[in-house]
Formats: structure tokens, C-alpha cells, sequence
């Protein structure tokens, strides 16, 4: 999924190298964006509602990759989830309930919203990013942010690839929100390794958020090795859905 204000098509490189890998793919255009277009959906001020309508779409997304038109090309018992920016919060916070996905691949996200919109939750001082001066409720955010619903997180292998210099969406909220996954799997008995955190110093991309600029090749590989290991393996196999 795509991150706000850009839709389905961006970056097709990334889904040739999955597709020439043999893992068929998916891009959706997240609520009023790309064909589905609505007034000020873009808006910072619908980001939360924004959140929380795709998250409630994704079941009948993968439901329709059943579809005969597809031909069987989907394979939905080894089936993975990710996205970009604000589609990378959604994919996290889907994964805070029950569901069918083998492991997920995020990118200049993060599931602690807390610390996005509210610098001061984070340790450090630094002031809000002046692309999220939108006020939002806490109530709100907290409903569709994961790190306030871990205890339902199953742990599976997740790969988040972040700049360390991201002016949209800060390293810090990214590694406060690794650092409490990891936590939880730990209680949980899992392995926190199954979090795999890969990050650049600085990448030279818009924003230091937009795409990863010069370690662009590298970040779209490593996403394709990390999904190749999980879903085409020998071992692969759909997890349990029980939390």
C-alpha cells in the first residue's frame, strides 16, 4: 500500500522484481486516492480516517485475489502485507487483529502513532515535523495505532527499511516502534529477531521519505530477498490465525 497523496502505481520497479521472483502482487489505492480520489483525503486532517477505512478494507481485498479472473496466481495460504509510509501504518495496524498474512515488509513507517503526532511521548525534545501539524485526538490516533494494541500483535517476520534522516516520519518513531514489537515478542515467547530493522544513514530521496534515493536498488532488493525467503522457501507455510 502507498503512502498519502501518491496511489497504486507508484514505483511499479518494486513489483516486476517481486513478480520476476515468482510472488504475485497486489496495489491498492488507499481511500480517496489514485482512481478513488475524494476531496481532502490528502489532507493531513484525514490521515486517521483515512487509517482506519483502509484497514477495514483489506479482508475483501484478499478475499477478491481468489477471484477466477486471476487465474490461481494468488497463493492465500502464503500471503504477505506491507506498504509504504501512511500504507505501511495500516499494514501494521491490521496486524494488531487476527489474519491469514505469512510476514510483512514495511518502509518509512511506523506503528507507534503516539510518538508521531505527539513529540512530546518520545524521549528526545525534537520539535513535530511541520508535515503533521494537524491536530488529532488521542482517543483517535490510539485506535489506529498498533503499538497501543501489541498484546493481539502474533509475532511473524517483519523487515521495516527507514532513513535514518526521514524529515516526514522521524527514525525515532520507527525504532520506538520496533523496540516495542521486539518487547512483545519477548513476552510472548518469540524470537525479537524475527524484527529485522535495516536502515541508512541518509539516502539523498525528497524529504529523505519519499522512495530511498540512491539506495533505491538496494532497499527494493533487499525487500524482494526478504519476501522470497519467506513466501518461496521450503518451509513456508500459512500460520495459525489463533492469537
Amino acid at each position: 500500500m502507498h503512502g498519502r497523496t501518491a496511489d497504486k502505481e507508484l514505483d511499479p520497479g518494486r513489483f516486476l522484481r517481486w513478480v520476476r521472483a515468482g510472488i504475485a502482487a497486489c496495489s491498492i489505492d488507499l481511500p480517496g486516492h489514485g482512481e478513488r480520489g475524494a476531496a481532502g483525503a490528502h489532507e493531513p486532517e484525514a490521515s486517521l480516517k483515512v487509517i482506519s477505512q483502509a484497514v477495514g478494507e483489506i479482508d475483501s481485498v484478499v478475499e477478491s485475489l481468489a477471484d477466477p479472473r486471476f487465474h490461481g496466481v494468488f497463493d492465500l495460504d502464503r500471503i504477505a502485507i506491507g506498504g509504504m509510509s501512511m500504507g505501511g501504518i495500516v499494514a501494521l495496524r491490521r496486524l494488531c487483529d487476527p489474519h491469514p498474512f505469512v510476514c510483512a515488509a514495511v518502509e518509512g513507517t511506523t506503528g507507534w502513532l503516539e510518538g508521531l503526532y505527539f513529540p512530546e511521548d518520545r524521549s528526545e525534545s525534537a520539535a513535530p515535523s511541520p508535515r503533521w501539524v494537524a491536530r488529532h485526538d488521542r482517543d483517535e490516533v490510539a485506535r489506529v495505532s498498533a503499538a497501543a494494541h501489541l498484546s493481539t500483535f502474533r509475532p511473524i517476520p517483519l523487515l521495516m527499511l527507514h532513513s535514518e534522516a526521514d524529515r516526514m516520519m522521524p527514525f525515532a518513531v520507527a525504532k520506538g516502534f520496533a523496540d516495542r514489537l521486539r518487547a512483545h515478542y519477548q513476552r510472548v515467547g518469540a524470537d525479537p529477531a524475527l524484527i529485522e530493522l535495516v536502515t541508512w544513514p541518509e539516502t539523498g530521496a525528497p524529504e529523505e521519505h519519499v522512495g530511498f534515493g540512491r539506495v533505491s536498488n538496494d532497499a527494493k532488493n533487499a525487500q524482494t530477498a526478504f519476501f522470497a525467503k519467506q513466501l518461496l522457501s521450503a518451509g513456508s507455510a500459512a500460520p495459525s490465525t489463533d492469537q
